[in-house]
């Protein structure tokens, strides 16, 4: 099992390269949950993800023989990166496979960085298959984005920061994927605190682990699916179970509009971007997916920031649904001067705004005099919602909220 002592070998490799991010104590978290949460800033990182801390630490261990052949990996876009940027310093060869589907900010940033890459498969197993024909063909060495040692000690420095940031730290919130993260993390943190909670998250459309404990055994998923991206594999690693199974206290799972809610409040609140993976461990803290005591000193590590602009867009529509902020309605209006007017002036007296308005008169539902309209409005928050939907219904419109 992954000791201490690989960890902290890892420290000099890593500090090389890497940034030690912040970790800040957020006002407004505290506020909002009654912990003292303090949140690991590893979106802040090179690369925007923690990944290029593993990276880092098994290119360095490669032998001449290895590094003159060049490695191959596959990934959804982090890892990629991170594996890109430490070989091209090495001065080492990078093959990356990633989905056909990857964010394109991931693809872009991966070629920047000096990495090829080969675009195949719909997720990371795919992807992964390709990548290990690549690395038989071609004489190239593996390097395996969570399931492999010299990867998850690297991973691991971030605990090694944590403790030294936060000695008073209770209880660690990470994000789980493969489990090369929380591997790192928890050995970092349990072998020489025991003391200090480790918790594991993952997306529900991803919740190999979970699956896994619960068999006790390695489950893989038939598919994912999440915007958590960065953490959407079928299944996690032989190595990295063993760890958790060992070392983390707890692993819980969020919904997809939960993580678009914990998204938005960050960048709202704290002013940082996160991706979906990078918000997991936030969402489970708000929405109290474990238990935690007033006052409790919290550390969710926001472990990326490398979200693709288009995805940004629908994220944060989303999050704002979920705080409700943002309102679609249809109702079906007489397509008659005045009809829309009356309307408006209810919506208008509620004091929200409106965003858009669109008129669909061909639909076979309604009547050959009849005009539905769609409104996307601006609300205050789901009070706000509420009273503006309860007063539209009061005066008789049949009112639809859309999702």
């Amino acid at each position: 099992m992954l000791s201490l002592s690989a960890v902290e070998a890892a420290v000099d490799r890593v500090s090389a390269v890497a940034r030690e991010t912040p970790l800040e104590y957020s006002h407004p978290f505290s506020e909002r949950t009654g912990a003292a949460v303090s949140l690991k800033l590893e979106n802040f990182q090179r690369t925007g993800s923690f990944k290029i801390r593993g990276a880092i630490n098994r290119i360095a261990t490669l032998s001449a023989a290895e590094r003159e052949a060049g490695v191959v990996t596959a990934s959804a876009g982090n890892h990629a990166q991170g594996v890109a940027l430490a070989a091209t310093r090495a001065g080492v060869d990078s093959t990356i496979v990633m989905p056909k589907h990857a964010p394109i900010s991931k693809v872009k940033a991966t070629r920047r960085y000096g990495g090829r890459v080969v675009l195949h498969g719909i997720d990371y197993e795919e992807a992964q298959a390709r990548a290990h024909k690549i690395e038989a063909a071609e004489d190239r060495t593996y390097v395996h984005a969570f399931d492999d040692e010299a990867v998850m000690a690297g991973q691991g420095t971030i605990g090694l920061e944590i403790l030294d940031q936060r000695p008073e730290v209770e209880t660690v919130v990470v994000p789980i994927g493969g489990g090369g993260l929380i591997s790192g993390i928890a050995t970092a943190i349990k072998t020489q605190r025991p003391d200090v909670r480790i918790i594991g998250v993952q997306a529900e459309g991803a919740s190999s682990v979970v699956e896994s404990l619960e068999k006790g055994e390695i489950y893989t998923r038939e598919s994912v699916d999440t915007v958590a991206d960065g953490i959407a594999t079928r299944s996690v690693g032989e190595r990295t179970f063993e760890v958790i199974q060992e070392r983390v206290d707890e692993v819980v799972t969020v919904s997809d509009e939960e993580i678009a809610l914990a998204l938005t409040l960050l960048l709202e609140r704290s002013k940082a971007l996160v991706e979906g993976a990078g918000a997991v461990a936030l969402a489970a803290l708000l929405e109290e997916r474990f238990d935690y005591r007033e006052g409790e000193v919290i550390v969710p590590a926001l472990c990326g920031g490398n979200i693709d602009m288009n995805v940004l867009t629908t994220v944060i529509l989303r999050g704002l649904v979920q705080m409700g902020r943002y309102l679609k309605i249809t109702t079906v209006l007489k397509d008659q001067p005045g009809a829309l007017q009356g309307l408006i002036d209810i919506i208008a007296d509620q004091q929200a705004n409106i965003y858009a308005i669109h008129h669909e008169r061909t639909s076979r539902e309604i009547g050959m005099s009849d005009t539905e309209v769609e409104i996307e409005l601006e609300t205050h928050g789901q009070q706000h919602a509420a009273e503006l939907l309860a007063e539209l219904r009061s005066n008789g419109y049949e009112v639809e909220v859309q999702q």
